[in-house]
């Protein structure tokens, strides 16, 4: 499977209290036209997906990183067209003992 990835990808969002937390993606490809047209246009931009997310983030009060790994899939998939996203969200240094704290989904259309 082809895909575009982005890693520790920090945003600051409010799950509890504001706070960074690092997101993993892994972007399945739309086509494969991409790969001879050598164009933005066939692929998706990850420059936008950085800010978009950057945007969705600090739009609302989330509960669980869960939900925002899972409003991220849905970004990804509706406004992009992924055809499959994998999500990670981990909280930075939120226990003392451990680097981060997250969740990783997979979704498709």
């Amino acid at each position: 499977m082809d895909a575009i990835i982005l890693r520790d990808l920090r945003v600051e969002t409010l799950i509890g209290i504001t706070q960074t937390v690092s997101i993993d993606l892994d972007i399945g490809l739309p086509g494969t036209t991409v790969f001879t047209s050598d164009k933005v246009s066939d692929t998706i931009d990850y420059e936008q997906v950085a800010l978009k997310i950057k945007a969705l983030a600090a739009s609302g009060h989330y509960r669980l990183v869960e939900t925002l790994a899972e409003r991220i899939a849905r970004l990804l998939l509706e406004e992009f067209d992924a055809p499959w996203a994998k999500i990670s969200v981990a909280k930075i240094g939120i226990l003392a003992n451990a680097k981060f704290v997250g969740v990783t989904i997979e979704r498709k259309r």
